[in-house]
This record gives structure tokens, sequence and C-alpha cells, in this order.
């Protein structure tokens, strides 16, 4: 499955380059995750979602590769369920260029994914996607905004727990969506129901 997504930070590409160079301050920005490990173009994080009172915990690692000219970035991730069978993995590119709003950030994910969530297809993933993505922006950007630091974000030797990203409230509308016609056809039926037993327990007509 891919997904393409885009979004602009109000900074000079130079600086959103380096901040995107310090995955120490920029992983926390993305909703649900949690980075547990940082070694040089290698780490190791958790992600955590929710789908209405569904937990699902991942665990997982990457490697970042970097092309300086091209303000661009590679990041191959792959995790599995920490109580399940779900697995997931991704390639995901992320190009920086400018723009006259600061810089233009564009995302594409190559998403393979098993278990639970891949029952959503690529509808409700996309929309998920951009809501996701837009936190992510708006985390940025507040990140931008603050004085810049000449060593890279230290990453805790405790990590914290992640706060679950809920994909049920966001996918939620795309569910109520593609659920209509199904969900109007099913009240029709027991409208019917409900008719016919009125009918049928109604008064009967009297025979001489």
């Amino acid at each position: 499955m891919r997904l393409d997504h885009s979004f602009t930070v109000p900074a000079a590409p130079d600086d959103a380059w380096k901040l995107f160079l310090d995955l120490g301050r920029v992983a926390p920005c993305m909703p649900g995750a949690v980075l547990d490990t940082l070694d040089g173009d290698a780490f190791t994080g958790r992600v955590k979602v929710k789908v209405g009172a569904v937990q699902m915990s991942y665990r997982g690692e990457g490697t970042v590769t970097r092309d300086e000219s091209g303000r661009s970035m590679v990041l191959d991730l792959s995790g599995s369920e920490t109580r399940g069978a779900g697995t997931a993995s991704a390639t995901v590119t992320a190009s920086l260029a400018a723009d006259p709003a600061g810089t233009r950030v564009r995302v594409s994910t190559d998403l393979d994914i098993t278990g639970r969530p891949a029952q959503f297809g690529r509808g409700i993933m996309t929309e998920v996607g951009d809501r996701i993505v837009r936190q992510f922006a708006d985390r940025l950007e507040e990140l931008l905004r603050e004085p810049a630091t000449a060593e890279p974000a230290a990453v805790p030797a405790h990590a914290r727990e992640p706060e679950a990203v809920d994909l049920g409230a966001a996918a939620l509308p795309v569910l109520l969506r593609k659920a209509a016609v199904p969900a109007a056809a099913v009240l029709v039926t027991i409208a019917v129901f409900r008719l016919l037993a009125r009918r049928g327990s109604g008064p009967r007509s009297l025979q001489g």
C-alpha cells in the first residue's frame, strides 16, 4: 500500500533539514511513537495505537539513509505487535524543498501491514495518515520555534510509555460513510419485518 502526504513548515530548508537530521528531537513529534535507542543510523522504538477500546502496541527497529545534497532521507522500518501476530513494515521517503511559506515536506510511504489494522483498507488508512501527518506537522512547527541546540537530543535512558494514537477516532467518519449503505439496508430489513409482524398479529376478520 502506497500513501503520499505533504505539509509545509515555517522554516528555511537548511534549518528544517538540520532538524530532520536529529532523530532524537523529531521522533517524539510522531503521535503514538517513542524512540528507545539511537545508534548512528539505526534505532529502535515503540508505537501504540488504539481502535475504540482495543489497543495495539508495536515494537520495532529501523535505519535511516540520508542524501544531503537532495535534502531527502529514506527510513526502512519493521515491527511486530507485542501481544499479537500482527506485523508492519514500511519504507518512508521524505524530501524537503523550498516553498514560499518555508519548506515543503513530501512523505511517501510504502506500507505492508498484517493483523487487525489491515482490515481498514487504503481509503481509511489514507485518511488516518492525513490526520496523523497534520499532528506531526503541528508538533514540528512548535519544535522549530524553540531555540536551536548545538548538540543532538539524547534518547532518555528509560523512555516513557507511548501515548496511544486513536485510529478509531480518526477513522470513524470514513467507517461511517463506508457502512452507510449496508446500515441502511439493515434498517430497511428490520422495518419490513416489524411491519409484517404487526400485520400478522392484527385483528383477524370474523368468518360467518
